[in-house]
């Protein structure tokens, strides 16, 4: 063990961010040498937007070792098996976004490419007739996977949707659990160190000063570190995505109980719907400069399952990131990194992602700039790829009913979208960059939902028979079929599991 060892780790901010960070911290630096430490203030309220996940998140539990029905009855937790996309391609249609594949690759050929000729004969079903997760999901049904080989029921791929601010309490607690330090308190200077600008230490309101070696920025959108101390700079994403506000509210339970969030697009942007045990979240995520936050707010409050169980709040928010989320010797997680609305659920998978780039490459006190610099590049590549399937749903619509939609679809897009949308318009083709979250199911998802339609499909495909072809496709569909009407009602699965943990 070196003389380097970074000693002690200060994360400002609590949230979902903050105790995120400070649990798998406090997870795996447990040798006694490292302290962690939160600060966080009662006064300064948490965005709490985050209620819908992707898959990823059981990675992230499962690696604090977490009970997932203690989980659930922590956190007022549902499941999602999709999300449910309504008005995107034009008002009236709807589509999925499945958390799991379609069909089956055949004869070492993907699936994608057998519907796309199978659709051309004029024979395919809807493309979720080949999802168990769509399927399911439109049944309101949920099971965990069984692991039985060669069945759809063996690794089904699911999230969940849950209350962000009783996700990060459970979260403190396994902390402080774990000898994570928590200070209650305002921040309201920054030190940094005179020879390398280096930030050796905060005070707080009432005097107090917490040095440290390492401080990790969970403060939200006012960065108060990487960008107030710092000056690392902002990327602004807003001509691709011109949402810059949001306006939240929960209702009470009503409606469908669906394991999907549901994606509404709206007027001037979309509305979401995440039911919870207790309640449902909603919000409009909206341009200010094609309504105002009045009419969002009526809009919103018109469009709801049920009564309104608070006074509506806004989010004021530009869609970019900052150019350097670890400068010297300070690291940005969640918001104070960067944030492009919560479409595609992925703000949390970000905070995650932080946090597992963190640890990969965690420093001592030499912070060595290459290793800076490889983290930077990595999270880069992530947020890029990220923003460029979230332009995907806005660019590819047909919808003309509106100056915002209209501005959207005629804009100019990225040359890595602009690309991969020509490659599957040319024969249905999606490949994978490296380590991109969102993979080609997902793209196929949306690019199939949204509208966009390619010139033919690949050739591999046409090895097959056009029997062969209709009894494989006939075969998987009728047992996705079964599978899908042989699992549990969604709601009574999580209320068993509930009432188990809450037993046990």
């Amino acid at each position: 063990m070196t003389n380097d060892r970074i000693r002690h780790v200060v994360i400002v901010g609590g949230g979902t961010a903050g105790w995120m960070t400070a649990a798998a911290l406090g997870r795996f630096l447990k040798d006694g040498v490292t302290r962690v430490t939160v600060i966080e203030s009662e006064a300064i309220g948490t965005v709490g937007v985050g209620e819908s996940t992707i898959p990823q998140i059981n990675m992230f539990n499962r690696m604090l070792g977490l009970d997932e029905d203690d989980f659930l009855r922590r956190t007022k937790a549902t499941y999602k098996l999709a999300i449910e996309f309504r008005d995107w391609k034009e008002i009236g249609h709807t589509y999925h976004h499945p958390f799991g594949p379609y069909g089956v690759d055949m004869e070492g050929v993907s699936f994608h490419a057998y519907w796309l000729r199978y659709q051309a004969m004029g024979e395919a079903a809807d493309l979720s007739e080949y999802s168990l997760q769509s399927l399911a999901a439109a049944k309101a049904r949920f099971q965990r996977p069984t692991g039985q080989k060669n069945s759809p029921l063996g690794d089904i791929a699911y999230a969940f949707h849950f209350d962000a601010g009783l996700y990060a309490r459970f979260l403190r607690d396994y902390a402080e659990a774990r000898s994570v330090r928590r200070i209650e308190g305002r921040i309201v200077d920054v030190a940094l160190r005179g020879t390398d600008g280096f930030v050796q230490s905060v005070t707080l309101e009432n005097g107090t000063v917490v040095e440290g070696d390492l401080f990790i920025d969970c403060s939200g959108f006012r960065g108060l570190l990487i960008e107030g101390a710092m000056k690392s700079g902002f990327e602004d994403w807003s001509h691709w995505l011109l949402n810059d506000r949001a306006v939240a509210v929960p209702c009470a339970s009503g409606g469908s109980t669906d394991p999907v969030t549901r994606a509404t697009a709206r007027p001037a942007g979309w509305q979401w719907r995440i039911p919870l045990q207790h309640r449902i979240g909603n919000g409009y995520a909206f341009s200010s400069q094609h309504i105002s936050e009045d009419e969002a707010t009526a809009y919103l409050l018109a469009n709801l399952d049920g009564e309104a169980l608070a006074d509506p709040w806004t989010l004021r928010f530009k869609a970019g990131r900052r150019k350097k989320s670890w400068n010297k010797n300070v690291v940005a997680i969640g918001l104070s990194a960067g944030f492009m609305e919560p479409l595609e659920s992925q703000s949390i998978h970000l905070i995650q992602v932080g946090i597992s780039r963190l640890l990969a490459m965690f420093p001592d006190r030499r912070f060595q700039q290459p290793d800076i610099d490889r983290y930077n590049r990595v999270m880069t590549f992530e947020y890029e790829k990220i923003r460029d399937f979230l332009i995907l749903h806005y660019k590819a619509t047909q919808r003309s009913d509106t100056p915002y939609w209209d501005y959207l679809r005629e804009m100019e897009i990225p040359e890595y979208l602009a690309d991969k949308i020509a490659v599957f318009e040319s024969h249905g083709r999606i490949f994978r960059e490296n380590e991109e979250l969102f993979n080609d199911t997902s793209w196929f998802a949306v690019m199939v939902g949204q509208g966009l339609k390619p010139k033919g499909w690949d050739p591999m495909a046409d090895i097959m028979s056009d029997d062969l072809l209709r009894a494989r496709m006939n075969e998987i569909r009728a047992v996705i079929a079964r599978s899908a009407e042989g699992m549990p009602d969604h709601m009574s699965f999580v209320a068993e599991r509930v009432a188990g943990a809450r037993a046990a």
